[in-house]
């Protein structure tokens, strides 16, 4: 794994389960199960070209300690989808699927790690009612997709969604 993935979830105090690759990160992105076990005695993923990502997957439980630890309130966010930590074109991420408990919806929330710190740069709210978004990923590659349309700035509601993606915004 790479270095810089490496510190990030030391960082977060997440734990790596074994699967750490590298793959078109546009395959990537369009899966919403975990990764497939590349090879568990690999220690090293380091993306060769601008289109792969380097991943690493984690335990979908392990990061309930951080969720817990960066909003205050233990048990309000309860993962619900496996999360993605990855590097992308030498910049670093983690993008987390949860329930909300308190205010009873989904929120996928994202980080940009940059040696000043964690960011979160996408925090997405939905139920099959309406979805509630507020974004800064015009300084990234990326989107969240809600209903097929994808979104990278602004603060705003939608149409409901039962699922959201962050994707690659020209993909």
């Amino acid at each position: 794994m790479s270095k810089m993935l490496r510190n990030l979830l030391i960082g977060a105090g997440v734990a790596a389960v074994g699967a750490i690759g590298t793959k078109k990160a546009v395959d990537y992105f369009r899966n919403r199960g975990e990764e497939e076990v590349v090879d568990e005695n690999q220690d090293d993923a380091e993306a060769t070209s601008p289109e792969e990502v380097a991943y690493v997957t984690v335990e979908t439980s392990s990061v309930q300690d951080f969720l817990d630890n960066s909003f205050g309130d233990p048990g309000r966010y309860v993962p619900n989808r496996p999360p993605k930590v990855f590097d992308y074109q030498d910049q670093q991420y983690m993008v987390i699927w949860a329930k909300d408990n308190k205010q009873d919806k989904n929120q996928m929330m994202a980080f940009h790690y940059t040696d000043g710190g964690r960011k979160m740069v996408a925090s997405v709210g939905y139920t099959d009612d309406k979805t509630d978004y507020n974004l800064s990923l015009d300084d990234t590659p990326f989107a969240v997709e809600v209903n097929g349309e994808k979104i990278t700035s602004g603060q705003s509601e939608t149409s409901g969604a039962s699922d959201v993606d962050f994707v690659l915004a020209t993909a």
